[in-house]
């Protein structure tokens, strides 16, 4: 079955960009721990190291020749194709390895992708048609074969490719050093960094190229170009003295945050604010990188994230000074000049800063994880001052991941001893502002806030096991044992079309059927087992084809992840006209599949009409929190047995 279509996607330039620049940096943070580690036995044990050892100092070779290219292409090939992909691709990358004599990095981000690419492409030719008892040995030879082609071509073609390029781009980087041009790369990088378009630039080239610079010389100046926190809190500096209303209030704890944790994104709001500002930036930049080329300074590790601390662990024995020189610098310069664009422009409007950051998610193309800090920890959101009668679990639909939190959060509340609470679900297009709590995913918190502006927000990751619950019951303790509340009996109805989780009759129809429960999926990846799951319910006549592409859709917007091996993808609020009547389905994978870099076993495809499904996802949720029981669904060998497990879900 083919993987359904979602929505058209931006084709801007600068999308396109940030795309591939985040693709690129999915491939190289992951393994930044290992970068990290490679530079400190670097540090420690080489001849010139802080406590020389000629035995220890054998591993560093090997590390960056083999182990972090392997890394790479690994972690490059699982993004494209989940663990089968992330095989193939380090078999390929060994062959970019041993085809050159340079660390293959960027070999290594061109044949993990590829390779687990065309891997895909080939298991899907083949998919449907191999007769059983024969899977695993046409999976294991055709990614045996595909990784050996793969790697011959990696050595023959892709390696000396790439180490002329490298050569080259080396080249360019010491000729800009030798004429004292480096530091106009900052007039690139700062603009860059705002726009969010670096990371094509900072993980595809730099630290690759850093990296061998510092094999070979115990250090690069590369690594700092991009990473120096200087320029950043120069501008956040500024405002703190010369800035106006909320801009002024809010930076002592946006400088906090950018120089010490290195989240960088946090100052960029305050150059939006006043665009003219990237020239005290670019200042800085340049002054930083010009102090690091006068001194001589640099770093043996890319310093991720940029904090001041990550760069001082990251600095070479020799360049203490140089690089402090190179931060304290590069954040005088940029407060200086910021400091003037401040004083001689006009006053600053107090809503700038929340309109300046809605820019900067805009431009980064997703929520920013914090934004909150520039806007209250709060966000907006009301301080609650009554006792907590209604909370409502709200998602994009408001039938699959909102009623499993719902029904986990309702036993949670009843066991504290306060059953008088309502716990329900709702789509986030039907809510309205009559709740005293609203509990959404994070990734939909600012969709659910401006329609329910008097209510607390609670943001989790994970609807089945979330550590926020146990802070929202006791909230709900301190809040109804509050002077007032004993004898309130103001309860706000619900918005339309939430559903109280309440077995409810099934109109003649089973909710779940024994055919509709797979014990051993066939799927590999997240977008086939939602086909999978998404067949069962088509197969019996719940939905129409156009729900299964709504799942699909649903999940580029939000994880249907849960936690405890659980998801449960469903179509969006829009798609319920796709639904004839209600089902659900249960896929099994023993072995584990990949779903957005969580391990899933059970996927369980949701289709509700009204509140029909609902005692089938409180059944659920019940099992997934019982660990010994998600044990016995691990053991089930019949389709029985798990149907024992769930109880009369069709009651």
């Amino acid at each position: 079955m083919a993987t359904a279509s979602v929505a058209k996607q931006r084709t801007s330039v600068r999308v396109g960009v940030q795309k591939f620049g985040t693709f690129l940096s999915g491939m190289i943070m992951p393994n930044i721990g290992a970068f990290i580690a490679w530079g400190i036995i670097t540090a420690l044990f080489i001849p010139a190291g802080f406590f020389p050892n000629a035995d220890l100092a054998k591993l560093v070779g090997p590390m960056i020749t083999y182990l972090l290219p392997l890394l790479i292409g690994y972690t490059g090939g699982r993004a494209v194709h989940g663990i089968r992909g992330g095989v193939v691709g380090a078999a390929a990358t060994m062959g970019v390895i041993v085809g050159t004599d340079i660390p293959m990095f960027i070999g290594a981000m061109l044949m993990g992708p590829l390779t687990a690419w065309i891997m895909k492409k080939l298991d899907k030719v083949w998919e449907g048609r191999v007769k059983p008892g024969f899977e695993m040995l046409i999976d294991n030879f055709s990614a045996g074969i595909v990784g050996a082609a793969l790697a011959i071509f990696g050595m023959l073609v892709i390696g000396p490719v790439v180490k002329a390029f490298s050569d080259g781009a080396s080249s360019v980087v010491e000729f800009l050093v030798h004429n004292g041009l480096l530091p106009l790369t900052s007039i690139f990088i700062e603009p860059a960094k705002v726009l969010f378009l670096n990371n094509a630039v900072n993980h595809g080239i730099l630290t690759p190229l850093g990296t061998e610079q510092a094999l070979q010389n115990g250090k690069s100046i590369l690594f700092l170009l991009e990473a120096n926190p200087g320029p950043g809190v120069g501008v956040l500096l500024a405002y703190m003295i010369f800035g106006k209303g909320l801009a002024r209030a809010s930076a002592p704890g946006a400088a906090l945050i950018q120089f010490v944790g290195g989240i960088h994104e946090i100052y960029f709001p305050y150059i939006l604010m006043k665009p003219i500002l990237i020239l005290a930036t670019i200042a800085g930049g340049m002054t930083g990188i010009f102090t690091l080329v006068v001194t001589g300074a640099g770093l043996r590790s890319p310093a991720a994230p940029g904090s001041i601390i990550a760069v001082f662990a990251a600095t070479a024995k020799d360049s203490y000074f140089g690089v402090a020189l190179s931060v304290l610098l590069a954040a005088t310069v940029s407060f200086l000049i910021a400091s003037v664009i401040l004083r001689t422009s006009k006053t600053t409007d107090v809503d700038a800063l929340g309109q300046a950051t809605s820019r900067m998610e805009d431009l980064k193309g997703k929520k920013s994880s914090v934004s909150s800090a520039l806007l209250g920890a709060g966000g907006g959101t009301a301080v609650l001052t009554r006792p907590i009668q209604n909370i409502v679990f709200a998602c994009d639909a408001g039938m699959g991941s909102s009623a499993m939190g719902a029904s986990v959060l309702r036993n949670k509340i009843k066991a504290a001893g306060f059953p008088d609470v309502k716990v329900t679900n709702s789509a986030i297009a039907n809510l309205s502002d009559t709740y005293d709590v609203v509990v959404t995913h994070q990734d939909l918190t600012e969709r659910a806030r401006p329609v329910t502006s008097s209510a607390v927000h609670v943001s989790v990751d994970n609807f089945m096991n979330s550590p926020r619950y146990e802070e929202i019951v006791e909230l709900v303790k301190s809040s109804n044992a509050a002077p007032g509340a004993e004898g309130s009996t103001a309860v706000a109805e619900p918005a339309a079309g939430a559903h109280a989780a309440q077995p409810a009759a099934v109109g003649g129809k089973d909710v779940l059927l024994p055919e509709s429960v797979i014990l051993n999926g066939s799927a590999t990846d997240r977008d086939s087992a939602i086909d999978e799951a998404g067949k069962l319910l088509l197969d019996r006549g719940s939905v129409d084809m156009g729900y299964i592409h709504a799942m699909h859709e649903r999940e580029e917007s939000v994880s249907t992840y849960m936690g405890s091996f659980l998801a449960i993808p469903h179509g969006t609020n829009a798609a319920k006209n796709h639904i004839l009547h209600s089902g659900v389905s249960i896929v099994r994978y023993p072995e584990g599949i990949d779903w957005g870099g969580k391990q899933v076993k059970f996927v369980v495809g949701v289709a509700g009409i009204n509140n029909e499904h609902l005692h089938i996802l409180s059944s659920i949720a019940k099992i997934f929190t019982d660990k010994a029981q998600v044990a016995q669904l691990e053991q089930a060998t019949s389709v029985q047995e798990v149907l024992d497990l769930f109880g009369k879900v069709n009651a």
